[in-house]
């Protein structure tokens, strides 16, 4: 690699060329990432209305909506930017990132204005694709087309960096602030930090000072000048949409890259970064700073490989080095994420072999639990179940039991799983009876009624197959109806309520619904489950003391390695098959589409699959399928083109 900058060397002018078109990406990936890297709160803040599961899947499927609106940007900028020239299309577009962007730092969250804070975030993703689609074709063109004959590949590999430095540029400065703003906003215990509660929206408005750089430099650049040459010589199309995608001959080299080049590549590169990332967070529960320093140590190491492929693709060709990376992804990636697995969380790699979870219930009871819209409810016995072990980062495989009954087994340890509507219908009465009782006792027997309920409740329970987990050693930690109510009779409103009677209702009221017959089986379930899981080994989460960062940075490294493969080459190569009158529509709409739907839609697709099937890696075989199709029609149909003149 040594040898590259001395092959290539950009002169003065070429070089503010590069890094006016490289930075202001930059800071447009910079901007999109952001959502993607924080995921799980975005999930908390906007989408609370939801159970958790769905919560984070919804989040996903919102950073996913940027990416569906990507072909209809490259489509809108495709065309201007083939009308109007290059740079203008590109200065539209970081602007519209940088508001959008700086929007979502001052969005109300759920739980203050409802469901109008979920919809405006969408639209504003919305937004922040369209710009996106803009975004990339005019760099890459751009660039490309100031770049000399034979180096056109190192020229646009620096155009290729820009996603994954944005991405890197995104996660330190998360880091930095959520650093900066760890301590909690209370004292008391669980309490969530500063920059859970608030401190996220400082990188969403940091944007607006990006943006102010990035305008500032892209007003000092000048038309390309393929562009300039074409224009004056009056070769210039005034339909590219017809041209482009009405023109059989032209359409066919667009679903070509599609399918041959772009699907795969992103796909990779998805994988490598952002399915890398969510799995290391919400799989094997290693905490988000460690995870984000793994992912920027591994990108810090990897990025140069982005000039060094697009710099051997000037001298050997790019296409059988795109292939390659395809090929290496497929052959690799079950065997890598287990290594990330056994040197991430060795604790769950261990426990999940000696100790196989199985969820056994009817297949028909069993939801496929991908709602991006957030409306459904996943309550039956099996669906309760698997969201549980899905939380808590735990493989299972599925059995076919009886209707209407579900069950985990873990080891040697059964866990019966009822559905939400059985339990609230079988608890009801008794918490309506229950109520009853309690307040009839008066203040002066309220509390011997309350033991004997609290009884009658462990024996219920226990009946169920559950363990009672509302008693404690803590009295403040105890959700015992004694416990509960003991409370509520000490509490200066009781004591100072003028009507006791009303009060003592509150108080029993509040007493039964945390601590009646419909807490105590919910609450009696989840912890006869964990502690079920942590009898068989099953961590809550990864012990930093067990986590081997040096294997994880070289696996991590190996994925970025992937990406830098199929991806250095790729803007070249796409900017190489299409002619200077329809450049920008045509190979904008064949990346948009390939980026923005087969990559930007993995993460929610494969976190659906686990899910379902249960299976932590199951959701590897959507980029291994696609990563293949690609491999196969790009090495049958797509030509090499490292010496095309892109002149014409």
């Amino acid at each position: 690699m040594a040898n590259v900058a001395a092959e290539g060397e950009l002169d003065r002018s070429k070089t503010t060329v590069v890094f006016a078109s490289s930075l202001g990406t930059v800071f447009e990936w910079y901007d999109f990432y952001l959502y993607g890297s924080l995921a799980a709160i975005i999930s908390k803040q906007f989408f609370s209305g939801v159970n958790e599961t769905a919560g984070f899947i919804f989040a996903l499927a919102a950073f996913a909506a940027g990416f569906a609106v990507r072909p209809f940007g490259a489509i809108v900028f495709g065309r201007l930017g083939d009308l109007v020239g290059r740079k203008y299309t590109f200065l539209i577009t970081i602007l519209i990132m940088g508001v959008s962007t700086f929007g979502v730092g001052l969005l109300p969250n759920y739980a203050t204005i409802g469901m109008a804070a979920p919809i405006i975030l969408v639209i504003l993703r919305l937004l922040q694709g369209l710009a996106l689609g803009g975004e990339y074709g005019g760099a890459a063109t751009y660039v490309a087309e100031h770049a000399p004959h034979g180096k056109r590949g190192l020229y646009t590999s620096w155009i290729q960096t820009t996603a994954t430095l944005g991405l890197f540029l995104s996660l330190l400065v998360i880091l930095a602030c959520r650093t900066w703003l760890s301590a909690p906003v209370s004292d008391a215990p669980g309490a969530p930090t500063q920059f859970d509660v608030w401190g996220w929206r400082i990188p969403f408005l940091l944007s607006i000072v990006l943006l102010g750089i990035s305008v500032w430099i892209r007003l000092k650049l000048n038309e390309s000048p393929v562009f300039q040459k074409m224009k004056a010589e009056g070769k210039a199309s005034k339909a590219p949409l017809t041209e482009s995608f009405g023109n059989w001959a032209n359409l066919k080299v667009v679903i070509l890259a599609l399918l041959g080049l772009t699907a795969g590549q992103a796909v990779v590169w998805y994988t490598g970064q952002f399915y890398a990332l969510f799995f290391l967070t919400q799989t094997l529960k290693i905490d988000a700073v460690t995870s984000n320093l793994l992912i920027a140590a591994s990108l810090a190491i990897g990025t140069p490989f982005f000039i060094f492929f697009g710099w051997l693709s000037d001298k050997i060709g790019r296409k059988w080095i795109i292939m390659l990376g395809c090929l290496l992804a497929i052959v690799t990636y079950f065997p890598l994420f287990k290594a990330i697995t056994y040197y991430g969380n060795p604790a769950l790699y261990e426990a999940s072999a000696k100790s196989p979870v199985i969820v056994t219930a009817d297949p028909k009871d069993c939801s496929f639990q991908f709602n991006p819209v957030g409306t459904s409810k996943f309550t039956s016995g099996c669906d309760i179940a698997k969201s549980a072990l899905v939380r808590a980062g735990v493989p299972y495989s599925n059995v076919a039991g009886e209707s209407g009954k579900a069950s985990i087994k873990i080891g040697d340890t059964v866990v019966p799983s009822m559905p939400a509507a059985q339990v609230a219908a079988d608890t009801k009465a008794k918490n309506d009876e229950l109520t009853a009782s309690l307040n009839a006792a008066g203040e002066a027997g309220i509390l011997a009624a309350a033991q004997t309920a609290d009884t009658a409740i462990t024996d219920a329970v226990t009946a169920a197959g559950l363990k009672d987990v509302r008693p404690n050693e803590d009295p403040t930690k105890a959700k015992t109806l004694t416990a509960l109510i003991t409370a509520g009779l000490a509490s200066d409103a009781y004591k100072n309520a003028a009507d006791k009677t009303a009060e003592l209702g509150k108080v029993v009221e509040a007493a039964v619904k945390t601590g009646g017959y419909a807490a105590a089986m919910n609450d009696g379930f989840a912890g006869t489950l964990s502690g079920a899981l942590k009898t068989a080994g099953y961590p809550a989460k990864a012990d930093p003391a067990q986590v081997n960062n040096g294997m994880l940075i070289v696996l991590l490294t190996i994925l970025v390695i992937y990406v830098t493969m199929v991806y250095g080459p790729i803007a070249a190569m796409l900017v190489e098959l299409f002619p200077t009158r329809i450049r920008y529509s045509s190979m904008s709409l064949p990346y948009h589409i390939g980026n923005g739907w087969f990559g930007g839609f993995l993460p929610t697709t494969a976190f659906a699959i686990v899910a379902a099937t249960g299976d932590i890696y199951s959701g590897l075989w959507y980029p291994i399928i696609v990563a293949a199709m690609t491999l196969v029609i790009g090495a049958l149909f797509i030509p090499e083109t490292k010496d095309r003149d892109i002149h014409n």
